[in-house]
């Protein structure tokens, strides 16, 4: 009888689950930016999930949850019931970076499930409008003539902006000021007011200002050319160091959401992606949609995966600590 007991009590729990996740989502879904509003990340997930409702059926609600380069708002999915209704929009920051920067209270990789890739854009060096250099070369000649007095704005310390202004700074012999902010929107708007020189950023972010021309771009820290500002050099192209340096987006749901939960999620963010309004909304934000064979947990598993072999060596032999 008590085999028996438990084998039903082992159907009801898998048939609870089942249903579950066939009535799933019953209500509002929480997606948590782990950033302030009006930043690049923030932008796209409200693109996103305004294009998840019919998708899902439920409002997905944007809850920005700032802190700790990211970290407080992941934390907060890390923790949070394995069920689905609350997810994580993370990139190289909140989901590779701060493991090696920062002593975390969660596991970012095991305390997670993948869910898909959503978008990729990169990282360029663009400065105020009144900034003295004409190019990268007299940039680079200009901080090596002011030691310590050019001023760079970063998201967080020890996050992706700070580190390619380290690594900047190691490759050219220069030295500049870095000033932390908690957000990407913060940054900007000193940028544009010249209270900071310059910053290794979000191209995404800077496109709009760039194109007014309120900002004044050098350089973008890929192999080739961005497609949304093919008028501006690589790095390598400007006479700069070959740094590398891109800002891709993903979702992630706390570990033991049930697979099928999972899948549901994932269908109705390719569902999204595959929409045309969708997309132009992001090309028009400077964000490039994965292809569709990477819009899967475990595209995104691998990218995380390669991007933690790449950088936590890097971040480690330079003692970078986020304060």
């Amino acid at each position: 009888m008590k085999v028996i007991a438990r084998v039903l009590a082992a159907l009801s729990v898998f048939f609870a689950a089942a249903a579950h996740a066939q009535t799933y989502p019953s209500r509002p879904v929480t997606l948590i930016v782990p950033y302030p509003a009006g930043g690049p990340s923030d932008v796209l997930a409200r693109v996103l999930a305004e294009r998840l409702r019919p998708a899902l059926g439920q409002p997905v609600v944007i809850e920005n949850v700032s802190g700790a380069g990211g970290a407080l708002g992941t934390q907060r999915v890390a923790r949070s019931a394995p069920d689905g209704y609350m997810l994580a929009l993370g990139h190289v920051q909140t989901h590779v970076i701060n493991g090696a920067t920062q002593n975390l209270s969660y596991d970012l990789v095991t305390d997670f499930e993948p869910v898909t890739l959503i978008a990729d854009t990169p990282q360029w060096l663009v400065a105020k409008a009144a900034f003295p250099a004409k190019d990268l070369k007299e940039m680079i000649a200009w901080m090596k003539a002011n030691p310590g007095k050019g001023t760079s704005g970063a998201v967080g310390v020890g996050g992706p902006t700070d580190i390619a202004a380290i690594a900047f700074q190691n490759h050219t012999g220069t030295s500049f000021q870095l000033v932390p902010y908690r957000g990407g929107a913060p940054l900007i708007q000193d940028l544009i007011a010249g209270q900071i020189d310059f910053t290794f950023g979000q191209a995404a972010n800077y496109l709009g200002p760039v194109r007014a021309g309120t900002l004044k771009p050098y350089a973008v820290l890929t192999p080739k050319r961005w497609w949304a500002a093919p008028e501006v050099p690589t790095i390598v192209e400007a006479g700069g160091p070959d740094l590398t340096s891109t800002f891709w987006h993903g979702l992630w749901v706390a570990k033991g959401t049930p697979k099928d939960i999972v899948a549901k999620l994932n269908a109705a963010v390719s569902e999204a992606l595959a929409d045309p309004a969708l997309q132009k909304r992001f090309t028009d934000i400077g964000q490039e949609i994965w292809p569709r064979d990477k819009q899967n947990p475990a595209a995104l598993a691998a990218q995380q995966k390669a991007e933690i072999e790449r950088w936590w060596p890097i971040i480690k032999a330079a003692n970078i600590k986020a304060q």
